[in-house]
């Protein structure tokens, strides 16, 4: 970005004219060319859907202030589990037949006080942080821009003859650009675009719209990765991308273990899994003891090499005294998101001589499937007992062992 472009966004800001950014994300086509007899947006890339890694960078980013996800009716009426992980605010709305129509629906549905507004195609599972801050600052400045990547074979022109299709012309690539998505818009040239839409022209993209309708559209530059998965072949290459970065030992899953043991103590109340389990005793520590969810923060940056709950939530520190430890458990997700990873699933085992933890197990897979940002089927909530042995078997202890997985995200 030029140095202008940024000197006016830091006045912009500074004048209380912040640039707010929404985005939407084009998900309501059928996508049935990628094959398994599902919509392209749910098939798996590595262990999660393409339309999970196409929304992580925005739900990531701090400069989205909320995502809008067009899908088809069906799935709008029942949006996919995954969707419910997501920190950044959501709405999902019905798409349309056409892009045009799922962009035109989305925008229906952005909140008030955006001032620029992303539109992303989910077919892109690759798309970065930097991408998207660049194309956030071209419109801001422009009015509309668009990522793209400069052709670099040459480019033929082709026409149908007899049944073949021969060369017409070869066109001189210098100046040709493949576009990509994100693709950003100052919120009143999207609504001129979608209102031409509308009104029955047709485009491959919002961009074609507003430069029909008169906007400017700057080209700022793409990335390379961030390829469009359309066919079965392009899942695959997907795929075989993912396996290669878990073979270089970037971007591979990653296993983290925790342990905690507390001892049981009379007047204070029983937190397990942030959930308060009715008892005569509770769990003596510096914040609320809640064992499970220190196990669960050991075992999240354990597997991002992060330290330990000690080193990041020391209980020498008068913050945080008697704090909820399901909060700290979600200040430890927020750690390892930094780092580029997301939770994958977590198991823990609680081993409790009493209370029984059986019927409290449901609540507290929820309540931690909430904050690690999972849906509850990747939560796993076990109890035993200490069979009468030691410490937690007279009931005088309770002890958590926890596992958590994290994939790149």
């Amino acid at each position: 970005m030029r140095e202008a472009d940024a000197r006016r966004r830091d006045e912009a800001m500074a004048t209380g004219r912040a640039i707010r950014v929404a985005a939407i994300i084009a998900a309501g086509g059928r996508g049935l060319r990628a094959g398994g007899g599902v919509p392209k947006q749910l098939r798996s890339i590595g262990a999660r859907t393409l339309l999970e890694h196409a929304l992580a960078p925005f739900d990531r980013s701090r400069r989205v202030e909320q995502i809008v996800v067009a899908l088809p009716p069906e799935l709008a009426a029942e949006p996919p589990a995954g969707l419910r992980t997501l920190e950044t605010p959501l709405r999902v709305v019905a798409g349309g037949a056409r892009r045009q129509d799922s962009v035109a629906a989305g925008l229906d549905a952005v909140g008030d006080g955006a001032s620029v507004v992303l539109v992303h195609d989910a077919a892109r599972p690759f798309c970065s942080q930097a991408l998207i801050s660049r194309v956030i600052d071209a419109a801001a400045e422009a009015g509309a821009a668009v990522p793209a990547v400069r052709a670099t074979d040459t480019v033929k022109q082709g026409a149908d003859a007899g049944g073949c299709t021969m060369v017409a012309a070869t066109l001189p690539r210098e100046g040709i650009y493949l576009a990509q998505t994100p693709q950003g818009f100052r919120i009143g040239v999207l609504r001129a675009a979608v209102a031409l839409g509308r009104s029955g022209v047709d485009a491959t993209d919002e961009a074609l719209l507003a430069e029909r309708a008169g906007h400017p559209v700057r080209l700022v530059e793409g990335d390379e990765e961030n390829v469009k998965i359309t066919t079965p072949a392009d899942l695959d290459r997907a795929n075989a991308r993912m396996t290669r970065a878990a073979g270089a030992g970037t971007g591979a899953m990653r296993v983290g273990i925790g342990y905690d043991l507390h001892r049981t103590v009379a007047g204070r109340l029983l937190i397990l899994g942030g959930v308060r389990v009715p008892h005569d005793r509770g769990l003596d520590g510096h914040s609320d003891a809640d064992a499970v969810c220190h196990a669960l923060t050991d075992a999240v940056l354990g597997a991002a090499a992060a330290g330990d709950i000690g080193r990041q939530f020391s209980d020498r520190d008068p913050r945080w005294k008697g704090a909820s430890s399901i909060d700290l458990l979600r200040r430890a997700v927020a750690i390892v998101r930094e780092r580029g990873y997301a939770v994958g699933n977590a198991d823990v085992v609680i081993i409790a001589e009493r209370p029984r933890i059986g019927p409290h197990a449901a609540l507290m897979r929820e309540r931690l499937a909430e904050t690690l940002r999972v849906p509850p089927e990747r939560v796993s909530v076990k109890a035993k007992t200490g069979e009468g042995m030691d410490a937690v078997g007279r009931g005088e202890a309770v002890a958590v062992h926890a596992v958590a997985t994290l994939i790149p995200g």
